[in-house]
């Protein structure tokens, strides 16, 4: 706990310390493709300050989120963090043969639940799927929706096709059977079989791209409401993971607004598309915005509800992480509460800390 508040970190990045980790939990005849190719997902944009912090390799050897023993002693105990939601293999989708990146899915599921879910109680994983084939995806789902450390679905925000789009309701229909939520996170827009990260095009530089990664989320958001994904999975929940908070409102009104000319195209929506918004959609923090007022990020908090939507994330160990000590703006005490791990241990349905000892990780 961090101030005698429950802290809950929703995007913390683990990875294997060499390819030859997975080797065990993949089919042979997968291993060479995969010692060639990895997630055959090529970086296209070059970062002046580096994809991590410069402090985050482990002194086992290894590169940064590869030891679970190093992550416990640098980011959980010192930042009083009850939880961390794992949020890594988020790029298995991209690659352009769907049966390697369905055995590539299992296999990272079950290295997540021998290496890490099984060393701490802290870690909880998000199962890595394939939604290029949504059967096998589904599958998935029900093969690792029981294990009690799974706390959702992660596909990347990078897709050849809009989140709402009835091709992947077979992944909704079974993250809902399994009482699973669906989580985005960004990483592989303009990448593999990804469409460039703007429908203007791929931006030049690092600094541009990453300044326009909530356009996916805005796409995906507004196909989700309009295809009617809510009404058709009634407890499905979303969480839109490092893809920031301010643009939210302005999506939420727009959508309002053209809903009250428009709704005899979308017959099956029953409410606002604000309220499903509501209902069904949360966000993390990391990279929270930073108005030189910060009153006027807790004035969007007010707009969207944050009490009940947003979830503190460090997005650990990348150059961008938040420390929980310092990353949020002053605010109130309730609001704090509910931001820094209330809402994300209902949503995730976590026992409280002091059932497990007094922290998650004791």
């Amino acid at each position: 706990m961090l101030n005698g508040m429950v802290v809950v970190d929703t995007d913390v990045h683990n990875a294997m310390k060499t390819k030859y980790d997975i080797l065990p939990y993949l089919p042979k005849a997968w291993h060479e493709e995969w010692l060639e190719m990895g997630m055959g997902i090529a970086r296209q944009y070059y970062s002046v300050v580096g994809g991590a912090r410069k402090d985050a390799n482990p002194d086992t050897g290894g590169g940064p989120g590869t030891d679970p023993d190093f992550m416990i002693r640098h980011l959980i105990e010192p930042n009083g963090i009850d939880y961390a939601i794992l949020t890594s293999g988020i790029e298995i989708s991209l690659y352009p043969d769907p049966d390697y990146a369905n055995a590539l899915a299992s296999a990272w599921n079950d290295w997540t639940v021998e290496h890490w879910l099984n060393r701490s109680p802290a870690f909880r994983g998000s199962i890595a799927i394939n939604n290029t084939d949504p059967q096998a995806a589904a599958r998935e789902i029900d093969r690792m929706g029981s294990h009690p450390g799974m706390a959702q679905v992660i596909m990347s925000s990078a897709s050849r096709m809009l989140y709402g789009q009835r091709f992947y309701h077979p992944i909704y229909e079974a993250a809902e059977r399994n009482g699973l939520p669906i989580a985005i996170h960004p990483g592989g827009e303009g990448r593999g079989i990804a469409p460039s990260p703007t429908n203007a095009g791929y931006p030049t530089r690092y600094f541009e791209w990453h300044n326009v990664l909530p356009v996916s989320y805005i796409g995906h958001l507004n196909s989700i409401i309009c295809e009617g994904v809510f009404e058709k999975f009634p407890k499905l929940k979303f969480v839109a993971i490092e893809g920031g908070i301010s643009w939210l409102p302005a999506m939420m009104w727009r959508m309002d607004k053209n809903y009250k000319a428009l709704r005899s195209s979308v017959p099956w929506l029953k409410k606002h598309p604000s309220e499903y918004i509501a209902e069904h959609v949360f966000l993390t923090t990391q990279p929270i915005e930073e108005p030189k007022d910060h009153k006027h990020l807790l004035q969007v908090f007010d707009m969207i509800g944050a009490e009940r939507c947003v979830m503190f994330s460090t997005d650990y160990p990348h150059w961008d992480y938040d420390n929980p000590m310092m990353a949020l703006p002053p605010m109130p005490k309730e609001l704090k509460r509910r931001i820094m791990g209330e809402t994300a241990m209902e949503l995730y349905g976590l026992p409280r800390p002091a059932e497990t000892g007094g922290t998650a990780h004791g």
